[in-house]
């Protein structure tokens, strides 16, 4: 069988699967086991899917990825969240567009304290979303900075996508977690850009400033100091990383000692909450661990197959320029990201990719940052963004044709930000070269 029929196959097969409701890593799985089998004729393969998923699991850098989730659910779990939201508030003062920059802020912040989009849409829109309402802020543009904001979860370190992609991809994983630095703080930066331009073209869009609402100096720096432990968790882990002291596993079980530390003496955090938080991180690292080596499965089975080497023939036969491949190839990721998880995108797409881009030259610390940031928009692109429905969710009264409309700017905004890291190389590049 020709090997463009196999790969077409097996793609189909996968969003069949995908679509029927089947949870991700039995789809993976059910396709690896089919595809020995078409190679075989016979499961006594089977052996080498087994051994491949057991040096896959018991691999140290998969450990970082429960310690992040941890991290995040410390967090999110004890009252960190409402001592964040006083110190953003503080800090923004009675300026216009108040709220608009405090949900962008503060979602930068939680993405990175969680690496969970959908987590940080649900609890703004839950918390901050209808107190924007209330003080006469446009609804669309209140749900485009939740959902910009929410969306740098991924890139902005810790992230536990960028160490699922990492160890997918197999580059660096200090080199990912480092190079999302600058394209997480550029996207923000975008964002505050975009609001500031908006209302002054239409002030209508935010209500006028309430002076009363201003703190004293001396309650702006109390709440400051406040946050200042829970802003250090995040430092902890970004120079332990930058300075090369410690791996990002090593960094991240520091991060959570940190963080127990922090939200015991500052927070709420105490023994039921941390049971909570662990019984969340167990079942969540299951689900990802198991499709993390059904994944490289996946891989191994296309090597066999021949596919891989086809493929990557094909394409560099087609002798386009490598700034058409690049778009295509960001193109297909960004397409797929409409109808299936992120994490199944990559997946999908990585194993595929990582000879296409070796054979094009691609620095692939580089490409992968930005597919990462590309993926990242999938969490708000319509019909299927996860982090859509998780705002709609917590919003009680929010229909998803209002966060359709409202996703737009921040696919927009995503897009030229690609468009520049692409042009720019040492946006990703410059920090990880100081490691």
């Amino acid at each position: 069988m020709e090997w463009y029929i196999l790969i077409s196959a097996a793609v189909a097969l996968m969003l069949l699967l995908f679509a029927t409701g089947l949870p991700i890593f039995l789809s993976f799985l059910t396709l690896n086991l089919l595809g020995l089998y078409t190679l075989t004729g016979n499961f006594k393969g089977v052996l080498l899917v087994v051994n491949s998923m057991y040096d896959t699991g018991t691999s140290l850098s998969l450990a970082a990825i429960p310690l992040f989730i941890l991290l995040g659910e410390i967090l999110f779990r004890s009252s960190a969240v409402n001592v964040m939201f006083n110190a953003v508030d503080a800090v923004v003062g009675a300026v216009k567009s108040r709220l608009y920059i405090v949900s962008v802020i503060l979602s930068t912040i939680f993405g990175a304290l969680s690496g969970s989009a959908m987590a940080v849409a649900a609890m703004m829109g839950a918390s901050l979303l209808p107190e924007m309402e209330k003080r006469g802020y446009q609804k669309n543009m209140s749900l485009s900075t939740i959902l910009g904001g929410s969306s740098l979860a991924p890139i902005i370190p810790p992230s536990v996508m960028a160490v699922v992609l990492g160890i997918l991809a197999g580059v660096s994983i200090s080199g990912l977690l480092v190079a999302g630095i600058l394209p997480g703080l550029l996207l923000a930066l975008t964002f505050f850009v975009y609001i500031v331009i908006r209302v002054k073209l239409n002030p209508k869009l935010a209500p006028a400033v309430i002076e009363s609402a201003s703190l004293s100096p001396q309650e702006r720096i109390r709440l400051l100091l406040r946050a200042l432990p829970f802003l250090a968790i995040i430092a902890t882990i970004l120079v332990l990383i930058i300075s090369g002291i410690a791996t990002p596993t090593e960094a991240a079980a520091m991060g959570c000692v940190v963080a127990m530390i922090t939200c015991s003496m500052f927070a709420s955090l105490r023994w039921p909450t941390l049971v909570q938080a662990l019984r969340s991180t167990a079942w969540t690292t299951s689900m990802i661990m198991i499709i993390m080596v059904c994944s490289v499965s996946f891989s191994q089975i296309l090597n066999m197959s021949g596919v891989t080497t086809n493929l990557v023939n094909a394409v560099t036969g087609l002798q386009w320029h490598p700034v058409l491949m690049f778009i295509m190839l960001m193109a297909l990721g960004f397409v797929l990201c409409m109808f299936i998880d992120q994490i199944a995108v990559m997946i999908l797409l990585v194993p595929l990719y990582k000879p296409i881009i070796a054979a094009l030259g691609f620095d692939p610390l580089w490409f992968w940052a930005i597919f990462l940031v590309n993926v990242s928009i999938g969490n708000v692109t319509p019909p299927f963004g996860y982090t859509l429905f998780a705002l709609q969710g917590a919003s009680k009264g929010t229909t998803i044709q209002e966060l359709y409309r409202a996703s737009v700017p921040v696919i927009l905004l995503y897009l030229l930000v690609i468009v520049v890291l692409a042009l720019v190389p040492e946006i990703i590049l410059w920090l990880p070269s100081l490691m």
